[in-house]
C-alpha cells in the first residue's frame, strides 16, 4: 500500500509538467509572465548603444559667458586719502591739464564715504564677475591706503590689456538732483583716441544694465539720457582699453544715498554692472 502510494504521488507530480520530472527546461518566471516580460528583460540584458554610453559618461559644462575675458575695476578714491594730502595733492599730467593725483571723494550727510562704497561694490562685482569666468583686476587692494594716483589706475588697466574697464564712484551733487549718469571719453589726440567708439558701446550696455537692475533714474542734474561725455579726466584720457565712470548715484540726496548705504541694493548695482560687462563683451 505504501509503495503504490508513493508511485501514484510521484505520477501526480509529473502531471504538472515534464521538468517536473527532469524533461525540457524549466519555464521562467519572465516567460510564466507572458512575451512583454520576456521581451523586456531581453532589451535590459543587450549593451547600452554607444549615445546610451555618451549620455551616462556626462557630457562637458558650458563655457562660462565671460571665459577669456578680462576685467579691470577701479574702485575711486581710497579710504586713507584724506591722512596723506601731500600724496594726493600732487598734481599729474592728463594730458589736456595738470589735475591733483586723486582725491578723498564725498560721503553721505552722515559720513558713509563714497571711498567706502565703491570699495563694497567693487569687491562684490569681483565675485560675480569671476563666477561667470572673467579674469578680474582692481586697481587697489584694500580701502585703508592712499591713491593710487589717477595716472595709474588707468594703467593698471592698459598694463592687464583689460577688455573692459570701470571706474565705480558715486557723486556728491546739490541734494536736489538725483540719479546716475555714465562718464565716457572723448578724443584729445592722444591714448585714448582709438578705444573711444568702443568705450562708448560699454557706457551704454552698462546705463541699460543698471537702470533696468536697480530703477535708479537718469541723472536730474548732469548729462543728457545719463550720458557725460568728457576730456579732463586721467583715468579715461590715459586709457589705451574701453573705460568708463559710472557716478552710481548722489550721496547727497536723500533717496540715492539711502540706497547706496543699503547692502541688498549695492548687491543690485554689483549685479546690474556685471551684466551689462556681460552684455558688452558677450
Amino acid at each position: 500500500m505504501t509503495s503504490r502510494a508513493l508511485a501514484v504521488t510521484f505520477l501526480a507530480l509529473c502531471g504538472l509538467g515534464a521538468s517536473a520530472c527532469g524533461g525540457a527546461a524549466s519555464t521562467s518566471a519572465a516567460e510564466a509572465a507572458g512575451p512583454r516580460t520576456a521581451d523586456m528583460r531581453s532589451v535590459a540584458a543587450q549593451p547600452a548603444s554607444s549615445s546610451a554610453r555618451a549620455a551616462t559618461a556626462g557630457t562637458p559644462s558650458p563655457a562660462k559667458p565671460l571665459a577669456g575675458k578680462v576685467i579691470v575695476i577701479d574702485p575711486g578714491h581710497n579710504g586713507g586719502n584724506y591722512r596723506h594730502p601731500e600724496v594726493v595733492n600732487k598734481k599729474v599730467n592728463v594730458l589736456t591739464e595738470w589735475k591733483p593725483c586723486d582725491t578723498t571723494g564725498t560721503a553721505t550727510n552722515d559720513g558713509y564715504s563714497e571711498a567706502a562704497f565703491t570699495w563694497d561694490v567693487a569687491n562684490r562685482m569681483v565675485k560675480l564677475l569671476k563666477a561667470k569666468g572673467a579674469t578680474v583686476e582692481l586697481t587697489r587692494d584694500s580701502n585703508t591706503g592712499v591713491g593710487p594716483c589717477i595716472t595709474q589706475r588707468a594703467a593698471i588697466g592698459n598694463k592687464a590689456h583689460a577688455n573692459a574697464a570701470v571706474s565705480i564712484h558715486a557723486d556728491g551733487a546739490p541734494a536736489s538732483g538725483r540719479g546716475f549718469h555714465i562718464i565716457m571719453p572723448k578724443k584729445i589726440n592722444g591714448p585714448v583716441d582709438p578705444v573711444v567708439g568702443r568705450s562708448k558701446k560699454l557706457g551704454l550696455a552698462l546705463r541699460e544694465a543698471y537702470k533696468s537692475g536697480t530703477g535708479m533714474p537718469y541723472s536730474t542734474y548732469l548729462g543728457k539720457d545719463a550720458l557725460d561725455f568728457r576730456s579732463d579726466l586721467g583715468g579715461l584720457n590715459l586709457s589705451t582699453v574701453p573705460k568708463v565712470f559710472i557716478e552710481t548715484g548722489n550721496m547727497r540726496n536723500p533717496t540715492d544715498a539711502a540706497k547706496l548705504k543699503d547692502p541688498a541694493f549695492r548687491q543690485r548695482i554689483a549685479a546690474s554692472l556685471a551684466e551689462g560687462l556681460q552684455k558688452y563683451l558677450g
